[in-house]
């Protein structure tokens, strides 16, 4: 979460919205991301989505069994669904650590 709330911070330094993700899998972080909906005036470019898209890029695979994506707030539904074409087995979110659990 730690690494998250970075992302979370640089958005925010960037003129962006708020959000940070990582995905994380085995111990270590596969794929990171803050938002990036102002900067690529891009409404799909939430943390969460941009996180699954570099994790995906790095491991070079589209199915990101075994993976936890950790994200600074609760993610919606879209990527709440994203997170779910990965095949992401489990989703925690904000400081708390909330386990919002296998994505729907």
């Amino acid at each position: 979460m730690a690494r998250a709330r970075e992302l979370r911070e640089s958005a925010q330094r960037n003129g962006d919205q708020p959000y940070g993700a990582v995905v994380w899998r085995d111990g270590a972080i596969v794929g990171e991301a803050p938002s990036r909906v102002v900067l690529h005036n891009d409404p799909t470019a939430h943390a969460e989505i941009e996180a699954i898209r570099d994790a995906a890029k790095r491991l070079g695979a589209r199915d990101l069994s075994g993976c936890v994506l950790v994200s600074t707030s609760r993610p919606c539904r879209m990527c709440e669904a994203a997170a779910g074409w990965a095949r992401i087995d489990r989703m925690v979110h904000g400081d708390a650590l909330t386990d919002a659990g296998r994505p729907s």
